[in-house]
């Protein structure tokens, strides 16, 4: 896919040095952007990368269909709907197994 800019330079995972949840927060004011309107915020960036692991690469709008929220409060609230969409569609890097 050609993505609006390298998926690994400044304005996507920084070299790699970033995943998943990590470049979505790099695309958020905390002082500003709560309430934050999801599908606002998708139709902002949704064709941005961002890099799941170290193979994958998936866009915003791939990620965010996976969010069932449609509005987030602050951060917090942002990161627990996002990281469970990202379990939801197998693109959280780690599992746990329930006891």
């Amino acid at each position: 896919m050609d993505w609006p800019h390298d998926p690994d330079g400044d304005e996507g995972s920084e070299g790699r040095r970033k995943y998943g949840q990590a470049v979505l927060a790099k695309k958020i004011d905390e002082g500003e952007d709560f309430p934050l309107d999801q599908s606002e915020f998708v139709s902002e960036h949704g064709d941005e990368p961002i890099r799941i692991d170290y193979e994958t690469v998936v866009s915003v709008s791939e990620i965010f269909e996976h969010v069932d929220q449609a509005e987030f409060e602050d951060f917090p609230d942002f990161h627990k709907a996002v990281g469970a969409g990202l379990r939801e569609a197998d693109y959280w890097p780690y599992r746990l197994e329930h006891a």
